[in-house]
């Protein structure tokens, strides 16, 4: 019996896409002149306290940066983008490349910890609707809640809505969001960073208002660049001057 082999040509699933091949931007502008300065302070004055937990430089920080979480048509129906999140245990960059946007299927780890500054009422950063093919079918896409509970499982998440100074924190908890409450100080302790987010009344880049910012364990504001700098040169002024007194020339 005579064998013959088949000619037909086997046809691949093509590859999930990476970073490098999704939209970078959804072609939307920022909502409002905080957004941008609040991202920078938190990183800021974050930077020192990841920098200890990660002295290999392994971990990642998203500003209005879109995270993957399922293939969709177009790509950034199956994207969210947090106006701030911190993924650790991650290299920065990829391939000696800048990230363009967090693909979720190709890291697998989730981010510790997002935050959305809402610039409406918060109900959108609160929507709850769950991807169903009935309410694609009714143009109904997932929300954004449901998107970091049940999807990419965010262990904590924080809705700051602007216009009314609100703060609200989540935390999973068996697969759930719990709203947490604040200590003491009105905080919300981040206990894997051993860190407290909460709002601060004060001056930063030209814009006076309530912050996102963070404290320590203790209750001490973590500064900004800026501010280590503006502290470290009144000490060395108070110093100056103690020294005079004493008839020392510093």
């Amino acid at each position: 019996m005579s064998m013959t082999k088949s000619t037909e040509k086997i046809v691949l699933p093509p590859p999930f896409p990476d970073h490098t091949q999704l939209p970078e931007t959804d072609g939307t502008f920022v909502k409002n002149f905080q957004e941008h300065p609040q991202s920078i302070i938190l990183t800021d004055s974050l930077t020192p306290v990841l920098e200890q937990l990660h002295p290999d430089g392994q971990y990642a920080i998203g500003q209005d940066c879109g995270i993957y979480w399922r293939e969709a048509e177009p790509p950034e129906a199956g994207a969210e983008a947090p106006d701030w999140f911190y993924v650790p245990n991650v290299p920065p960059n990829i391939g000696g490349e800048i990230r363009r946007s967090y693909v979720l299927w190709r890291e697998f780890i989730s981010p510790l910890i997002a935050l959305e500054f809402a610039s409406g009422s918060g109900n959108e950063e609160r929507d709850k609707t769950p991807l169903s093919k009935a309410n694609l079918e009714q143009g109904k896409k997932p929300g954004t809640f449901w998107v970091y509970e049940q999807i990419i499982n965010i262990p904590y998440y924080g809705i700051y809505v602007i216009r009314t100074g609100d703060l609200e924190v989540y935390n999973l908890v068996n697969g759930a969001y719990h709203k947490m409450s604040s200590n003491e100080r009105g905080n919300y302790p981040i206990k894997p960073l051993g860190v407290e987010l909460g709002l601060w009344q004060g001056s930063y880049q030209n814009q006076t208002q309530l912050w996102l910012r963070w404290w320590d364990g203790e209750g001490n504001l973590l500064p900004t660049g800026w501010e280590q700098s503006k502290l470290e040169r009144e000490r060395a002024e108070r110093l100056a001057a103690r020294l005079r007194e004493l008839g020392i020339d510093p």
